[in-house]
């Protein structure tokens, strides 16, 4: 039985660079069409087939892509349209070796096919497919060639000290091609020189240009990014910089040499300060990988009170001073968020039906020994599971004020997997999206009152709303407070406490007072916001027994 031959699907394009004769019945394009259509027909034994649709450039140079019906073709090519591109000559496509270049790649990546009917230009064949790696090789060698000028022309111009391309730093204007300073704002590099040295942070800095409206040149806020760049740049002291030398510039410099230095060692004092704090015994375990909901990066910061130091994570919009840009949680403790996580992930690792669903692909001892490695390291989850595995799976997390997303890279955490059970060393954690996520979300609660230590309240667990009644959550709140003043002995009695709270009815302070003697679980619920919706403040003073089970009959607990 014959077997059919494929159909190959075949596009002719056309092309002249003038627009003169084209008016006549018979003109270049008929010519060079008529041409392509003849060679089509005879490799009709070979299954092409000439579409009816027509691509024909009259009056556009080759030497530019812009041209409508090579642009439709492209888009035919990428819809899957067109299996063979004929020409009358390679010219006729393109005149530009770097644009035949880029022509063939997209012609490759659609596995699409070229001919040129009068030059013995076949990509169908071996022997056109070795024309053009060689034409593309040329191509490539005009590139570095021409890259490698452009690298000499830039060192040569830096040796002689001069300006050699792009927009120039703030504190200067192009003039003739020379960097010469700009009066308007040589009052604003010199503020940032001098603020920086006395305000020793580049937060306190930012905060001053912002209340004093110092701007870039383009009239916007300057970013921390920015007044790195500018406190860096030697430019200021009348040097040109290039690939790691230095060279006298033929500018001006505009800050003295002596408050650069001293700002280049507070640089240095300030950086090596920061790495410390990655360093340090307890490192951020979600740093770059936790946002606010508003795509703002959360960053480690902390704060010291007492001689304790607390860990968190703000949103870096609050830390630049843009409020108005902030997503709807802006801090949050470090340590819970970080349990939080670490729960989040212990609880989907050592899931023996959720993570089978991802090494389906493997044969079946090779699964059987990775689940069972798994159910052995989870004997101990907080312990078994390091940092270092929870970095490398872990992709994102998104934080806003009633949502935990959690985003782990599927490909990671394979790896990670083969890792544990083989005992091979755990992959390095990768940046960026990942191509395959695995989505935790989770639905919480953030209170503003700790309890046991913690403020995340996960909702979803008990898959209700959580109802935080502050009147509540305040009586709860001044009970502890005030029967910690009479234990400490600060007040005697409840009129001691009226006096100092300037209250009028002391009836209220006895009544709170003993809201301390509820069960632990009624507060519990009243502090994670579980409480049923008809406790209110008279209910719970209705309460006069200390019998646990008492109380919560009457609240019906």
């Amino acid at each position: 039985m014959e077997t059919k031959k494929k159909i190959i699907r075949c596009a002719i394009y056309t092309r002249k660079s003038s627009e003169e004769g084209l008016e006549q019945d018979f003109n270049s394009l008929d010519a060079q069409r008529e041409a392509c259509e003849s060679y089509i027909k005879s490799q009709q034994h070979e299954g092409w087939v000439l579409i009816d649709k027509q691509y024909n450039d009259g009056g556009f140079s080759g030497g530019t892509l812009e041209r409508p019906a090579l642009k439709e073709l492209f888009q035919d090519i990428e819809d899957g349209k067109v299996d063979t591109v004929v020409v009358y000559k390679i010219d006729r496509l393109t005149r530009s070796l770097m644009d035949f270049s880029k022509i063939v790649e997209l012609f490759d990546k659609k596995t699409t096919t070229f001919v040129s009917i009068t030059q013995q230009f076949n990509t169908t064949t071996s022997m056109g497919r070795l024309t053009l790696n060689i034409l593309l090789s040329f191509a490539q060698f005009e590139r570095e060639v021409t890259g490698e000028r452009i690298r000499d022309k830039k060192a040569a111009s830096a040796k002689r000290g001069m300006w050699m391309s792009g927009k120039p730093p703030i504190g200067y204007k192009l003039e003739n091609k020379k960097l010469v300073p700009d009066e308007n704002k040589i009052s604003t590099v010199t503020a940032i020189f001098e603020k920086y040295l006395e305000f020793e942070g580049m937060l306190k800095l930012k905060q001053y240009l912002d209340e004093n409206n110092m701007k870039s040149r383009s009239n916007r806020d300057i970013s921390k990014g920015n007044l790195y760049k500018i406190l860096s740049n030697k430019i200021y002291i009348g040097l040109i910089s290039h690939k790691g030398n230095d060279y006298e510039g033929e500018h001006e410099g505009i800050i003295d040499i002596d408050i650069f230095n001293k700002v280049q060692e507070l640089l240095k004092q300030n950086r090596n300060n920061n790495r410390c704090k990655h360093t340090a015994k307890n490192p951020s375990l979600l740093a770059g990988k936790l946002f606010d909901d508003n795509g703002n990066r959360m960053s480690p910061s902390h704060s010291n009170k007492k001689g304790r130091r607390y860990r968190y994570y703000v949103s870096q919009a609050l830390l630049q001073f843009r409020k108005q840009d902030a997503g709807s949680s802006t801090k949050i403790p470090a340590g819970e968020i970080e349990n939080f996580v670490i729960d989040e992930i212990s609880r989907f690792v050592f899931s023996r039906k959720k993570i089978q669903k991802y090494i389906t692909d493997f044969d079946v001892d090779k699964q059987k020994d990775i689940l069972d490695a798994m159910k052995n390291l989870n004997k101990n989850i907080q312990n078994n599971l390091s940092s270092h595995f929870i970095k490398t799976i872990l992709s994102k997390i998104i934080l806003s004020k009633d949502n935990v997303e959690i985003t782990i890279c599927q490909n990671q955490l394979i790896k990670a997997l083969e890792a544990i059970t083989y005992g091979t060393g755990i992959p390095e954690e990768i940046k960026g999206e990942t191509p395959y996520p695995i989505i935790i979300s989770r639905e919480i609660k953030i209170s503003n009152v700790a309890f046991n230590g913690r403020s995340i309240v996960i909702s979803n667990a008990v898959n209700r709303e959580l109802q935080f009644n502050k009147k509540l959550i305040n009586a709860i709140t001044k009970s502890f407070y005030w029967n910690n003043l009479l234990m400490l002995g600060e007040v005697k009695s409840s009129t001691d406490i009226q006096k100092l709270e300037g209250l009028t009815d002391n009836s209220y302070i006895k009544d709170v007072l003993l809201l301390r003697f509820l069960a632990p679980d009624i507060i519990e619920k009243i502090i994670k916001g579980t409480q049923p919706t008809d406790w209110s403040i008279k209910k719970l003073f209705d309460i006069k027994t200390l019998d646990w089970h008492e109380q919560r009959k009457i609240l019906s607990a």
